[in-house]
């Protein structure tokens, strides 16, 4: 059976860690994990973090971006430019549909982050202690929050790979 690249990647995403073993199960791993000490110093916050549901649509409203993928990017991309965060519309709209396909409510529970209890959540799969180290000030304190998760992962990709138009795969 011949199997094109699109084909061969969500056939690798609908059968797990297993079989992206076969293909690379440690770039899988790495996504959007802080370095171990960030790890250890952000559990702590982690549990302390709680948000409320209704924040990510009072975000939205407020700045009156549209609720849906187009406006949370091009707010975040806003907060960006203000925060000094480098980063493009087509590097996160890329990197979103590859992690999430552009569902803010996808929550990876298979991957070696879930396994240890850390689930990758949101646009860009970005995990807790992640998430609490690299929230930008003015974004909602949720992982869910669609622009909070955009800006997050945005700033981790920024200290990290220099931009997210820096990521082509998972990170």
């Amino acid at each position: 059976m011949t199997m094109t690249p699109r084909t061969r990647i969500a056939r690798l995403r609908t059968i797990g860690l297993a079989g992206l073993a076969t293909t690379g199960a440690a770039a899988a791993a790495l996504t959007l994990m802080p370095a171990n000490a960030q790890a250890a110093e952000m559990t702590q916050a982690h549990t302390s973090v709680t948000a409320s549901s209704s924040s990510s649509h009072t975000t939205s409203q407020r700045t009156g971006s549209a609720n849906n993928l187009d406006g949370w990017i091009k707010q975040s991309l806003q907060i960006m430019k203000a925060k000094g965060i480098p980063g493009s519309y087509e590097g996160l709209k890329r990197n979103i549909m590859r992690e999430s396909g552009g569902n803010p409510s996808a929550q990876n529970n298979w991957d070696v982050n879930a396994k240890k209890g850390t689930p990758s959540k949101g646009l860009l799969q970005v995990i807790d202690p992640t998430f609490n180290a690299y929230h930008v000030a003015g974004t909602a304190h949720s992982v869910t929050d669609p622009v909070a998760n955009i800006t997050a992962a945005a700033n981790y990709a920024a200290h990290r790979y220099g931009s997210i138009d820096n990521v082509n795969s998972a990170y």
